[in-house]
């Protein structure tokens, strides 16, 4: 939720430091209070801080149901949305940092929304990092009026014809835009952006031909290209898909280019490690089984996985390189 106006930078800063201050000194309580080893021992809130049917929604449900199972505990999902996910995330922000409550989310409250947005009402860096659970990659979607039947020729008649090609996207900070701010950062082009309220409607007039292209999701954006009603130009992975051979990985144009669209999970500011540590190992069994495999292989999706160091780092990687493309195009909400 971004803070009211009125309220001055340092007073915000101020609020957050004594925030962290107490939630850590409870967070020292937790830990000589809590027996690690019989944790849970009641029941357990996962917040997604977007609409039920979503992604983050969807596969947070299918993690809940595993270690509902491992636990023997009940694990609860409750959807908590608004404001990009910042509703949801502050929500968690403020909640005991004692491993009972923990966000899942995708990327944008974690590593986005702290460049987008000029004031939030909780810090994503002090949120303590557990696991990050799955990625997918976008991919470039275009509607067949568009006279270019590759990605070399697609950034070709992009070069020559500056403002003349829009893009929807699922919203102003999306992954959808940033990716496409990327790509014109990297290609040196100029794409027009047409921001819309979520995926549905941003591919609804892509397929109309309303909007020229679209940076979207494979489990998405395979349908309509599967009817020929798109075309799908590039793939946003580090390397081509291997279930998709023929589809180049954009970054073979432009070094270095890379879409990662994930999901992860954090807790509270000052949660224990040994409780994060937990969460994480539990989150790698289920990400293992067969069952949860072969949803996220139909789902397009890759298993990620790992300790909450790694969590860490990883969205210090995806803070600076996100936060370098909002800068670079102006991107803001207010």
């Amino acid at each position: 939720m971004v803070a009211g106006g009125g309220i001055s930078g340092s007073t915000r800063r101020s609020f957050l430091t004594g925030f962290c201050v107490i939630a850590c000194a409870a967070a020292n309580t937790v830990n000589a209070q809590t027996d690690i080893s019989s944790f849970p021992d009641r029941p357990v809130r996962i917040i997604v801080p977007y609409p039920p049917g979503g992604g983050s929604d969807i596969l947070a449900r299918v993690l809940a149901d595993k270690l509902q199972s491992l636990w023997g505990q009940p694990v609860v999902v409750e959807n908590h949305s608004g404001a990009s996910g910042n509703v949801g995330t502050e929500a968690v922000f403020r909640a005991a940092p004692d491993g009972y409550t923990v966000l899942f989310t995708a990327e944008p409250p974690l590593v986005i929304n702290g460049s987008l947005y000029s004031r939030l009402n909780y810090d994503p860096k002090a949120l303590a990092p557990i696991v990050a659970a799955a990625a997918a990659y976008g991919v470039l979607l275009v509607n067949p009026s568009v006279p270019a039947k590759n990605l070399k020729e697609f950034i070709a008649y992009a070069r020559a014809n500056p403002g003349k090609l829009n893009y929807s996207s699922q919203g102003i900070g999306s992954s959808g835009q940033l990716m496409a701010e990327l790509f014109d950062m990297m290609a040196g082009t100029k794409m027009i952006h047409i921001p819309y309220a979520g995926t549905g409607p941003a591919l609804a007039d892509l397929v109309a031909g309303h909007v020229d292209c679209m940076f979207g999701e494979f489990v998405t954006g395979l349908p309509f290209v599967e009817a020929g009603k798109l075309r799908m130009l590039g793939y946003a992975g580090e390397k081509r898909n291997p279930n998709w051979p023929d589809l180049p990985a954009i970054s073979e144009a432009l070094p270095g280019y890379l879409g990662k669209i994930w999901q992860g999970m954090v807790a509270p500011p000052g949660t224990p490690v040994a409780i994060t540590n937990k969460w994480a190992a539990a989150i790698d069994d289920v990400l293992k089984m067969p069952d949860v495999m072969a949803r996220l292989h139909k789902w397009y999706m890759v298993p990620m996985g790992g300790a909450p160091q790694d969590m860490e780092r990883f969205m210090t990687e995806e803070r600076e390189r996100w936060g370098n493309v909002i800068r670079a195009s102006g991107t803001k909400v207010e």
